[in-house]
């Protein structure tokens, strides 16, 4: 089934490995490798990685949800200073769902949405800022991909998915943290035999689009090609992506760069038994955001993510793609550490500001 081509479908099973993993440091301070040499070479190795290449999207157009939480961020400094987490929680509705993937349970309505606010910034301790590094263009909702700084480094990234109610306030977050430690390739034999004798499902045929606004090249890709049959579907996806297409799974140290490494990605992590279920879109033109969760076989629990996708305004094609998956242990073990340890950063190895364009 196409289900087991989709792109996304990788990033949250590999948490399984992150909580064995987790579990087996409780005891000893983690080792985290440094990236910088691999990142410095892509830097230099890629156009479209350098100066101003990932853009916030912005268009001549108002729109709501992405120029809120611009202005929340990068104006009221919500997430760092008492006051900017008060305008945080005087815009958010009366029923909104503050679900923070790092904590255990989500904050309902807006007294609890103003202490989820205050304790992010109690947590910061007066140290650094939440960089926006891109945010799509989504009127009734949107999303960004963010940097925590601190003085001349750079540390946590993530991504965070908003949705306004027709009065323009907040009525739903969801936020997720890139996991401090990073499985990789580690987890392909173990995702083989967690899925070994699952059934495949019958593939669902499907009419061959071509859309061209992100939340609908969104939608096709993980409604439409999602069912269908996995050689045809997987072909068909490949077809959205650009040739300079960059691709960022917090469960792998590096990037994927290029559709040569994007599809032998999809291929190398192609199991039956997993079900990709989509759950909230943006409505963006030239960046997406979406949330979703996955199932594994009969397992009653599912694992959630978001993934942030955006496309060349002149072409079409996908140029880059953030996909964050959710930790099954909350708060994550190696995580808390990190924000206790380093207030401004929330990791234990930090880089220059800067050396990670556009949150890379």
């Amino acid at each position: 089934t196409m289900n087991k081509c989709a792109v996304l479908v990788v990033a949250p099973l590999l948490t399984c490995l992150v909580v064995a993993v987790e579990a087996f440091v409780q005891t000893a301070p983690p080792s985290i490798a440094n990236n910088r040499d691999a990142t410095a070479t892509l830097v230099g190795t890629n156009t479209r990685l350098g100066a101003g290449a990932f853009s916030d999207t912005r268009t001549s157009q108002t729109k709501r949800a992405r120029e809120l939480m611009r202005s929340l961020i990068e104006e009221g400094k919500c997430y760092v200073t008492d006051s900017g987490a008060q305008k945080f929680a005087n815009v958010c509705a009366p029923n909104v769902v503050i679900a923070d993937c790092f904590f255990p349970q989500p904050f309902n309505g807006k007294s609890q949405a103003l202490q989820y606010m205050q304790q992010r910034v109690e947590q910061r301790k007066g140290k650094g800022d939440v960089r926006i590094d891109k945010i799509s263009d989504g009127d009734l909702a949107c999303g960004f991909a963010w940097t925590w700084v601190c003085g001349e480094e750079e540390g946590l990234r993530g991504t965070t998915f908003v949705e306004l109610n027709e009065s323009g306030e907040i009525q739903f977050l969801q936020e997720i943290p890139e996991p401090i430690y990073k499985p990789g390739d580690l987890t392909k034999q173990l995702l083989e035999a967690i899925t070994q004798g699952a059934q495949p499902r019958t593939p669902v045929p499907y009419e061959k689009r071509r859309p061209t606004k992100a939340c609908d090249v969104a939608k096709y890709l993980f409604e439409d090609l999602n069912k269908g049959p996995p050689v045809e579907a997987t072909d068909e996806l490949m077809t959205f992506f650009d040739d300079s297409v960059i691709y960022r799974d917090f469960n792998f140290e590096n990037v994927l760069q290029g559709p040569a490494e994007v599809r032998q990605f999809v291929e190398d992590f192609s199991f039956d038994g997993i079900e990709f279920r989509p759950t909230r879109y943006d409505d963006g033109d030239v960046a997406s955001c979406f949330t979703w969760e996955v199932a594994i076989d009969d397992a009653p629990d599912t694992i959630k993510g978001i993934s942030f996708y955006e496309l060349d305004p002149e072409t079409r094609k996908i140029v880059y793609v953030r996909d964050v998956p959710e930790s099954a242990i909350k708060p994550p073990i190696l995580g808390t550490w990190a924000r206790n340890l380093r207030p401004g950063l929330g990791v234990f190895q930090s880089v220059p500001k800067g050396s990670r364009p556009g949150g890379m």
